[in-house]
């Protein structure tokens, strides 16, 4: 078979995956928060910062049913919100919170991180301004790794917030950030409409009743594009989203069947809660299996995928042919069971 038909083959098997994945649950996955909110510096800032990770919290809560217990808030002022806000947003505060967070989430769990503050760049350094030591690229990345092969996506909505990409950037990793380089130092407005999207109605691109990540993104970077030309002003963030691991993030994503661009791994993350896991639980021993079976199949794919530079063209493109189609199976096996809608 011709490297040509064998694209066009496994872009085909793709298609077909994503389509009847669609409103198969995942096995157990639960969403854990970690809510950062950093300095202001002026008390308008302050609120704004606020706001956006309240509301963030709040839809995360009431629209996607995220239990309050999962979702931790740092903030530079406790009184901003006392029954909310845990602690202050300080290195050593964020750091227990990962800790904590990091010895409840089960194996399939997935971590969102929101870090909504301003950004400074020097010394060649990007850094989130919290109260004391800032936190570096270098820091939150030292915070994720213990973390292992989890999935986490980390959203900096902060003035030069660019490297964080590079730093953040691996397997089962999504990073956004709101400008693409540490040079872009003008006050970002992504952050507001990234919160928009899951607290809002616009976003929900395929009409399936809930936002993600890469929906999100898409929105976010829509509406501030929008609002700066309404402006007549020149753009001065550029948005960038890296999900596949080699440390680049692009302004445009377009995830297609298939694809192993950036946009691919945020388009299957979601906001989830107890809901599925219990829906596990109640299902048949049959059904169960069969769940447990395919959670295994997306690490196994998840893992190729990973490893992808390290192996000969032709022997990864017929392991993940292979994959592809146990995956798809598995899944008619899963709906056949009474598993989706």
């Amino acid at each position: 078979m011709t490297a040509r038909r064998r694209t066009k083959r496994l872009w085909s098997l793709a298609t077909f995956v994503s389509l009847a994945m669609v409103a198969v649950p995942a096995s157990g996955q639960n969403t854990h928060m970690i809510l950062i909110g950093g300095l202001g510096g002026d008390p308008e800032y302050t609120e704004s910062f606020h706001t956006w990770v309240s509301r963030f919290a709040d839809a995360a809560m009431e629209d996607y049913g995220v239990p309050a217990d999962r979702i931790t808030y740092l903030a530079e002022r406790t009184d901003l919100d006392p029954t909310r806000v845990s602690h202050r947003s300080t290195l050593e505060n964020i750091r227990d919170a990962f800790a904590n967070v990091g010895s409840s989430m089960a194996p399939n769990d997935h971590l969102v991180v929101f870090l909504a503050g301003h950004g400074t760049f020097r010394d060649n350094t990007s850094r989130f301004n919290i109260p004391g030591p800032d936190l570096t690229p270098t820091d939150l990345a030292g915070l994720v790794a213990p973390l292992g092969t989890r999935q986490v996506t980390v959203i900096n909505v902060a003035t030069a917030s660019g490297p964080f990409v590079e730093a953040l950037s691996g397997p089962n990793r999504t990073i956004i950030t709101a400008t693409r380089s540490g040079r872009e130092l003008n006050q970002t407005r992504f952050g507001l409409h990234f919160v928009d999207a899951f607290a809002g109605d616009g976003a929900d691109l395929d009409k399936d009743g809930r936002v993600s990540m890469y929906e999100a993104y898409v929105y976010a970077q829509t509406e501030v594009g929008r609002e700066y030309e309404n402006d007549q002003q020149i753009l001065t963030e550029h948005s960038l989203l890296d999900d596949n691991g080699d440390g680049e993030g692009s302004f445009e994503v377009a995830v297609s069947p298939g694809s192993e661009g950036d946009g691919t791994q945020a388009a299957q993350q979601f906001l989830t809660s107890d809901s599925q896991a219990l829906g596990v639980q109640a299902a048949t021993p049959e059904l169960r299996q069969l769940l447990s079976e395919k959670a295994e199949l997306d690490v196994q794919i998840a893992q190729l995928r990973s490893v992808k530079a390290q192996l000969d063209p032709t022997d990864y493109e017929n392991q993940l042919e292979d994959l592809l189609v146990s995956l798809a199976l598995k899944t008619r096996e899963i709906r056949a069971a009474g598993g989706g809608s």
